[in-house]
């Protein structure tokens, strides 16, 4: 019977939901954790790969973009940092494996090789939040709708300066 209280909170420990605390429970569903995570990890991985392309890029479109994505991304990145903390979400997921191995490998590029690769990666990975924020402005968490409807035009922006980047740099 004594147990019963140490397995309790050994199991909510392992919460899927990510709480900020271990006796916390998030106040959004499984979907508006989905969204949030997505959102924080991408935006991690686009700031990162933004730092490569100032480095790397040697053509002023693609170092003003990567600047417009650090800039842009760090914003987005501070709300949704309020958004965590408002709705009890463990904040800062780690950049996964699949953006941090296609990182590297932009690194190891430069020229026109790099800015078509980097480009490339700007569209499909805005096509994917642009999916990602309507799906969320449509959650039934207030906060979390909220947040991808402010943050959607600011994508739509930055996937068709990417686009139009990269057919010019063909």
């Amino acid at each position: 019977m004594l147990l019963l209280p140490v397995l309790y909170l050994m199991q909510s420990c392992d919460d899927p939901k990510n709480a900020n605390r271990y006796d916390n429970e998030t106040a959004v569903d499984v979907m508006g954790l989905n969204f949030i995570s997505n959102a924080d990890e991408a935006g991690q991985a686009e700031i990162a790969a933004a730092k490569v392309a100032v480095n790397n890029s040697k053509n002023q479109q693609v170092v003003d973009f990567a600047k417009m994505m650090i800039s842009d991304h760090t914003a987005a990145g501070e709300k949704l940092a309020k958004l965590e903390h408002s709705e009890l979400v463990r904040s800062q997921f780690p950049v996964n494996d699949e953006h941090k191995e296609l990182i590297d490998t932009l690194a190891k590029l430069s020229g026109s090789d790099f800015d078509k690769a980097y480009m490339k990666f700007m569209v499909s990975s805005h096509q994917e939040a642009v999916s990602l924020f309507e799906e969320g402005s449509d959650n039934r968490a207030c906060g979390v709708q909220t947040f991808a409807k402010e943050i959607l035009p600011t994508i739509e922006k930055h996937l068709e300066s990417a686009k139009n980047i990269l057919a010019s740099l063909k």
